[in-house]
């Protein structure tokens, strides 16, 4: 009888612990999303909570969200099933990965990477619907990446072509050699037929990228070199107008900044260096971008860029910490940017990091935010 009373009391230390940490997540989660700005008729909620270090989004179909991850090891599955605004069913779709960020949709087929693996799923939704008692088979689509870590974090997506598009990041901060002895580096691909096809190169550590829905031009975040001051250089927003174009790195930065320890062999290169459309600022490290392409925001935001800033961390006073909105005209020409959300740093100490922005079918965004370990929803209510 004693010891059933002890494993009683213990049973209810355990619920009242989680009960506190609910409450208190709960709370502090409240608190923290009434510090986040955003423009007249936007609303942000949490979609969903307490997932490891989310990063890229996709949609099924059949409307189910799944979400990569940074630190995970895990795949997951959400379904707002209620239709409250609230993904209140979490299924693991895939488990004992390493570092799997990237996730797409393609043809009612999954895809998700790890360092140097791409895997799929076949019809997920097929999957999704049944009793989840055993996980899908996956099976490798390719498994030929370089397996370095150090901005080797894929990002996946596939283009109006059919291919799948693939970054690879330098494995340094400023460095030559990797690139010249594995064109793979410094990149960004498309895999096609069995091969990787280079698209962009002289790219230093891209993490987003998407295509203008009229022009069907490809755009991409680029983040800048560090260690060459708090102002230099800015990171980078770019379009690809001809596939196998040059991006500069390591050679020069942004529009105007010339390597200190490259730059002297620019005369010596030979190919045509393209500037980005525009220059995000210094450090703010660029992830995940999005075209708006619905109708539930304002017509000002179709056909242009939501860029989240995931934020600096190496220079003196903190930049980035926000989703940005880039203007672009009718032929997908950089017109400004703007603020779009901002509120997650505060006295130089930031309570979260947006990854990726991801337009839903009904027109709203999803935004993960791999510090928060929180997927917010952000609405227009006119």
């Amino acid at each position: 009888m004693i010891k059933f009373n002890t494993q009683i009391r213990i049973i209810k230390k355990i619920y009242i612990f989680c009960s506190i940490f609910y409450i208190s997540f709960s709370l502090n989660a409240n608190q923290n999303l009434e510090n986040l700005v955003l423009p007249a008729g936007f609303d942000i909620t949490i979609y969903a909570d307490k997932i490891d270090s989310p990063r890229q989004l996709a949609e099924t179909k059949d409307g189910y969200l799944i979400v990569g991850s940074k630190n995970g090891d895990k795949i997951f599955a959400l379904h707002d099933k209620n239709n409250d605004g609230y993904a209140e069913e979490k299924i693991i779709v895939a488990e004992n990965l390493k570092n799997p960020t990237g996730v797409t949709i393609h043809e009612g087929d999954l895809y998700f990477s790890e360092i140097n693996t791409i895997w799929f799923i076949k019809n997920i939704d097929e999957w999704l619907k049944s009793s989840h008692e055993t996980l899908p088979v996956k099976s490798i689509y390719m498994n030929d990446l370089p397996s370095e870590t150090w901005h080797g974090f894929k990002y996946l997506d596939f283009g109006p072509d059919g291919n799948l598009y693939i970054p690879v990041g330098v494995p340094c901060n400023i460095c030559l050699k990797p690139q010249t002895t594995d064109k793979r580096f410094a990149a960004i691909h498309k895999y096609k037929d069995g091969k990787l096809i280079t698209v962009a190169e002289g790219v230093r550590n891209s993490v987003g990228f998407d295509w203008h829905p009229v022009t069907k031009k490809m755009y991409f975040s680029d983040n800048g070199r560090d260690w060459l001051g708090d102002d230099s250089p800015s990171c980078e927003l770019n379009v690809v107008d001809d596939e196998g174009s040059f991006y500069g790195y390591p050679y020069k930065h942004a529009k105007n900044v010339i390597d200190p320890e490259f730059g002297y062999l620019i005369p010596e290169v030979k190919k045509d260096f393209v500037d980005p459309i525009a220059e995000l600022g210094p450090h703010v490290a660029p992830l995940g971008i999005t075209f708006y392409d619905k109708d539930a925001f304002p017509s000002y935001y179709k056909n242009s860029i939501f860029v989240a800033l995931h934020g600096s961390w190496n220079r003196t006073k903190k930049s980035g910490y926000k989703v940005i909105f880039v203007k672009l005209d009718e032929n997908g020409d950089y017109l400004g940017q703007e603020d779009f959300i901002t509120g997650w740093l505060s006295k130089e100490t930031a309570w979260g990091r947006p990854v990726s922005p991801f337009i839903m079918a009904d027109g709203s965004m999803l935004l993960s935010d791999d510090k928060f370990d929180v997927i917010y929803k952000i609405s227009y209510k006119s």
